[in-house]
């Protein structure tokens, strides 16, 4: 009983929410462009495709009760390798201005298996940068990252104007390997992987410079800050109040196809 219980109120609770999703009025679209970004992927046929497929993947279950990590990394390596990058970079890096856009731009590709755990307790960053270091899809992305990312000393602020996309294009490449970042709270745009370097030992220097290539990284931050500043057109066509209705019933439709999902999880 118990088990169908859970199931029940996770489908009652989704349909409640529905209309406040067709109901949202445009000026509040218009803030949330993380809401703006997903209706455009929701719009695309091939990116919501792609984007059922990672969420399928990432809100399963194994058999021992985990989560299917591997799986859940390759639906979304396929989400950035076959995805358009105007829409799935606007769903990574929508600009937020609220704790409640932030929240929702934290949790969209599924943190919970994707990003963190298992467990609460972050490990050394050694543990996945090593894991790294002898990966073949993760290691080339590594280094394409620290080299789009990297200061140039003989521009002024260390940052080419013709860096930033090329840096958050390899940011991009790293979710769904070892060291897949995320935000790390619904405060602020900082980015960073699950770990941290307290327990790193005579290799702490290593550690804190893998950790820095997200937490003080300069091009990085100024790259995901001005994302919204050289918005491609096809977000900029789903800013249009007038389409409102229509995006936000697409999007109720991605959602209802993935409720079953959803409501399988206890029973998978």
């Amino acid at each position: 009983m118990a088990h169908c219980l859970e199931p029940t109120m996770l489908l009652l609770m989704l349909l409640l929410l529905l209309p406040w999703l067709f109901l949202r009025s445009p000026s509040s679209d218009a803030r949330n462009r993380c809401v703006v970004a997903a209706e455009a992927c929701t719009a695309d046929a091939q990116c919501q495709q792609l984007r059922t497929e990672y969420v399928a993947q990432c809100l399963g279950r194994t058999a021992s009760g985990g989560c299917p990590r591997a799986r859940c990394h390759r639906a979304l390596r396929r989400f950035f390798a076959h995805g358009s990058p105007a829409l799935t970079h606007a769903l990574l890096f929508c600009p937020c201005f609220d704790p409640v856009c932030a929240e929702r731009r934290r949790q969209t590709f599924v943190p919970a298996c994707a990003f963190s755990g298992p467990g609460p307790v972050q490990p050394s960053c050694l543990v996945p940068l090593d894991a790294c270091e002898h990966s073949r899809v993760c290691r080339p992305r590594l280094l394409a990252f620290q080299a789009s990312c990297t200061r140039v000393p003989s521009v002024p602020d260390g940052c080419p104007l013709d860096q930033a996309s090329r840096c958050l294009r390899a940011y991009a490449g790293l979710v769904g390997t070892v060291v897949t970042p995320n935000y790390v709270d619904n405060a602020s745009a900082r980015v960073a992987p699950w770990c941290n370097c307290g327990a790193s030992g005579n290799r702490r220097e290593e550690c804190e410079a893998f950790r820095a290539l997200f937490t003080r990284n300069h091009c990085l931050d100024g790259a995901i800050q001005a994302f919204d500043s050289w918005r491609p057109p096809v977000m900029q066509d789903h800013q249009d109040p007038r389409q409102d209705l229509e995006h936000s019933f697409l999007e109720g439709c991605f959602l209802l196809s993935t409720l079953p999902v959803l409501a399988l999880q206890p029973l998978l």
